[in-house]
């Protein structure tokens, strides 16, 4: 395969991606670049994660602006990821791809120069935002240069650089905050973004979706209907989940997407045909998919902090102790992205969540106050096998399960379920943590941390249950 080739063909819905014909496509500069989109905007879901207890020495943050750090961004991604492949779709992917990258980067100063824990959230929505865009179109991007017989090595790639992202993020959260301080887990953005956005914008060839007009009309309601369905986990810790607002929350985001449901099906250019939800290989994938960042995100939030709250390591030595588990997709996501082209999907994203509930399944069996570090590195390795045999498996079922114009939509929702899933999953470990236990002590921590982990795993086990309905190979 070279890195540049002629793309030429038919345009029109349903039929192919829309480039201008004899556009040059420089594969290799698209899985970088799309591998960096993604670097940066899995990097920040995490890095942010064991800066948790500097965060809250430094601004007297309580547990409900901790879990805002990380909520922010999930709350902000999953509102507009929809909107960001839709626009993308209208206005040219490249261009919404290098705008998003802007926005991400001047968020990122803005985050750095935060004197409070108010300032630091606000950036952190501006950075969804960006993220909304650039994460999204990656999987576009890909799925645009490579034919669907070759793309599950690339997506296996894809997945590769996002596992570095999430390997990297506690390390280098860890070492900057301890080094530094945890302003630069936000500076470090701020280049690699400004190198980013001239080699896009040249590099990158330039597509569309199949839709002339943009659906408004969906987009409103698709973003307040993901907006209220997760303020609600995000704002249940604090005010509980029984509460008027986080009720009334859950209402109002099911009567919009109910109504958004109801306008799709009528619309002239639908920005989510729902017919796609009759397909096995994209409804099942995107539900094992929601279940797994429910469990990962619930996880990490916890796991970040047992090594410096519940077993007193440095910020630094905690990074490097969840290495093990973190460190899993760099080694086998490329690996099982390319077996899925053989063998399927499925068989990777049951087996792989299967073994992240086992994983963290044994992890909640041995914690104790005091644990050795060597019982927890099966149960973390384990766990972390599975997550990377999914993130790949599981973009490539979806985006393969449609045709090749709507990779921007499938793309979107994809991203858009992950992100509505880990704001549900830091809101429930955070929510089952509080009830069992606290920051009292070492003990109260462990008190909360083991109940927590047994959901989080138990949402793997959820996962893995859907994931038996994507189609197998030979469908």
């Amino acid at each position: 395969m070279t890195d540049t080739e002629i793309v030429a063909g038919p345009v029109g819905l349903g039929k192919s991606p829309a480039p201008a014909p004899g556009v040059p496509v420089r594969r290799g500069w698209t899985v970088a670049l799309a591998g960096l989109g993604a670097l940066l905007g899995s990097l920040d879901v995490v890095v942010v994660s064991t800066a948790l207890p500097a965060l809250r020495a430094d601004f007297g943050a309580s547990l409900s602006q901790l879990e805002w750090t990380i909520n922010a961004y999930n709350l902000a991604f999953a509102c507009l990821t929809l909107t960001g492949a839709a626009l993308g779709d209208r206005f040219g992917r490249r261009r919404m791809f290098v705008a998003g990258l802007a926005l991400f980067t001047l968020a990122s100063a803005v985050a750095a120069l935060a004197a409070g824990p108010e300032i630091l959230i606000a950036a952190r929505v501006a950075q969804g935002a960006g993220g909304a865009l650039v994460l999204p179109l990656t999987l576009t991007l890909i799925s645009d240069a490579f034919p669907a017989e070759k793309r599950g090595v690339a997506i296996g790639l894809w997945g590769g650089v996002t596992g570095v992202g999430v390997a990297l993020g506690p390390v280098l959260g860890g070492a900057v905050t301890e080094g530094l301080s945890w302003q630069w887990i936000f500076w470090i953005n701020v280049p690699i973004g400004l190198v980013m956005i001239p080699f896009a914008a040249s590099k990158l060839r330039e597509s569309k979706g199949p839709r002339p007009q943009l659906d408004l009309v969906g987009l409103v309601l698709a973003a307040i209907g993901m907006f209220a369905l997760t303020w609600a986990p995000a704002r249940a810790p604090e005010v509980g989940w029984g509460s008027a607002e986080v009720l009334g929350s859950l209402l109002v985001g099911a009567a919009f997407v109910t109504a958004f449901v109801r306008w799709e099906r009528r619309a002239r250019y639908p920005m989510l045909p729902l017919a796609y939800f009759r397909l096995r290989g994209f409804s099942a994938a995107n539900g094992a998919l929601f279940l797994q960042l429910v469990s990962l995100l619930g996880a990490l939030f916890m796991i970040s902090q047992l090594f410096q709250l519940g077993l007193g390591n440095s910020p630094l030595e905690a990074g490097l102790r969840i290495l093990v588990w973190t460190g899993m997709p760099l080694l086998v996501a490329p690996l099982a992205g390319a077996l899925a082209d053989r063998y399927g999907n499925r068989l990777f994203m049951l087996t792989g969540l299967v073994l992240e509930a086992v994983g963290l399944g044994l992890m909640a069996m041995v914690t104790e106050p005091g644990v050795a570090y060597g019982k927890l590195v099966l149960p973390l390795v384990l766990a972390g096998v599975g997550i990377s045999m999914v993130f790949p498996t599981a973009a490539n079922a979806v985006t393969s399960a449609v045709p090749p114009p709507d990779a921007g939509v499938a793309s979107g929702v994809n991203m858009a379920l992950r992100e509505l899933g880990g704001v549900f999953g830091v809101a429930i470990a955070a929510a089952v943590f509080a009830r069992a236990g606290g920051y009292g002590s070492p003990v109260d921590f462990m008190d909360g941390f083991v109940p927590a982990l047994w959901v989080s795993a138990g949402a793997s086990a959820a996962g893995a249950v859907v994931a038996a309905f994507v189609p197998g190979k030979s469908s």
